[in-house]
């Protein structure tokens, strides 16, 4: 299969009004990546070896999200709507320059997988001109049906053209389908010819192929896999699908998940083996767990890096450009943000540290945070190993501390601090005597006059 060539054309022209959004469909997102992101990381693995995307006009967005994506993917207007096959001749001047295989999908169907691909570019390699994906429907009604003859697929055929024997077929059109390089273009190009109407429509490939006196054949997928989403409740349908993947793919890998169900992974998420994820956690985007880590309930993840042995959460958030090195504590209702946490360091209670180098085996302690926005700019803090930073501490960036430091409970610092050094920055303590008693005596004075006049407005 690697020696073929594979070029996939990704429609993605429809606007999806039902989703009752600015964006376009293709671009709404599951598990942190774009419905066509998932398409196009799913035809690559299937081993694409070339990539065109077909775009409504005026979609910079969705072409500029394919670049991003495939960066040499070339990116097609279709101005005028005729029909899938016609979107699919928006790529000809592609078509032409000779793959082995094209495979044709869809953008807005994001759980197809490269497997399901593979199989339709192996039909090709037995000698079909034409492939089509087929499903099994728990409820076929305005499915396409595949109809099937001894093995082979004589037809794709509409519901409302069907035939009451037709509409009794189960296995029913997934949309995507595979085209042989050789033959493609002149299939395509015959589609709209043979519609009176003047309508490309891409199941009539198999029809014409067939004409043509070529293979038609299909293969099938779970229902699931082309699941399409056009509105708001489909695209929750397949987020929720996607995310029982994840979690399986991830306990199949070594993780452990108390309650599978309410931990919610991104597409790119990579763990090691004997990682503990507690219930309700949720993981963005960019994230790499390494063995033995433990993620506490409730914690928030996104585009960091926790290192092994270590601990987070209950109740953490560790943001971007974070990353927690290996043994490290973070405790509950801590916060990390574009942070380095050295071995052994531990932030165990109530924390902000943010735009933070932390030295192995120091202590962060509660209250602590890092002041590190000026209102302009966002500042760096320095922090030694083997320091202690006592409770409730403010660190005024720019601010670097050395090793071994100790900072007194309570202090604010915003000058640099020497290896070694006890630190402490805090107003004199004062205390006069009697007058706490004598507040305190007035204060219940205050709320005893207070109540009898409210009892007294209420008779």
């Amino acid at each position: 299969m690697t020696e073929r060539t594979c070029l996939s054309i990704v429609l993605a022209a429809g606007e999806g009004t039902r989703m009752k959004s600015a964006k376009p469909k293709v671009l709404h997102e599951v598990a942190g990546l774009s419905m066509l992101g998932h398409v196009l990381r799913a035809v690559a693995a299937a081993g694409g070896t070339a990539a065109a995307v077909v775009v409504g006009p005026g979609r910079e967005d969705v072409a500029a999200e394919a670049r991003r994506l495939v960066p040499d993917a070339s990116v097609h207007v279709q101005s005028e709507r005729l029909g899938t096959a016609h979107a699919v001749l928006h790529a000809e001047e592609v078509l032409a320059r000779g793959y082995d295989d094209v495979i044709v999908a869809f953008g807005d169907t994001p759980l197809v997988t490269a497997e399901t691909f593979a199989r339709l570019r192996t039909g090709l390699a037995e000698g079909a001109a034409v492939v089509a994906l087929g499903f099994e429907a728990a409820d076929p009604f305005g499915y396409g049906r595949l109809v099937v003859e001894g093995g082979s697929l004589l037809a794709i055929v509409e519901e409302r053209e069907a035939s009451e024997e037709e509409r009794a077929i189960t296995l029913c059109n997934g949309g995507l389908m595979a085209l042989s390089g050789a033959y493609a273009v002149e299939i395509l190009k015959w589609i709209g010819n043979a519609n009176a109407k003047g309508e490309y429509y891409l199941t009539d490939a198999v029809a014409i192929a067939r004409n043509m006196g070529l293979r038609a054949a299909f293969v099938t997928a779970a229902e699931e896999d082309v699941h399409g989403v056009n509105d708001r409740v489909q695209l929750a349908a397949a987020e929720a699908i996607m995310q029982v993947r994840l979690r399986e793919a991830a306990m199949r890998a070594g993780v452990t998940m108390a309650a599978p169900e309410t931990v919610f992974l991104a597409f790119d998420t990579a763990f090691g083996r004997d990682v503990m994820l507690e219930p309700h956690i949720v993981v963005g985007t960019g994230v790499t767990v390494e063995d033995e880590v433990t993620i506490r309930a409730y914690s928030h993840l996104a585009g960091c890096h926790i290192a092994k042995g270590a601990t987070v959460g209950p109740f953490a958030r560790i943001r971007p450009k974070s990353r927690i090195g290996e043994g490290v504590h973070i405790g509950n209702f801590v916060e990390v943000n574009r942070t380095s946490m050295g071995a052994r360091a531990e932030a165990n209670h109530l924390a902000y540290l943010g735009d933070a180098t932390v030295g192995a085996g120091t202590n962060i302690g509660a209250g602590t945070i890092t002041c590190n926005f000026d209102g302009a700019d966002k500042n760096p803090t320095v922090i030694g190993r083997d320091v202690f930073v006592g409770s409730n501490s403010t660190l005024v960036a720019p601010l670097t501390i050395g090793d071994e430091v100790l900072v007194a409970a309570g202090s604010t610092i915003t000058q640099d601090v020497v290896d070694g050094a006890l630190a402490f920055g805090r107003p004199r303590q004062a205390a006069l005597p009697g007058r706490g008693a004598e507040k305190i005596r007035s204060n219940k004075v205050r709320r005893a006059e207070r109540k009898a006049r409210e009892a007294a407005a209420k008779a």
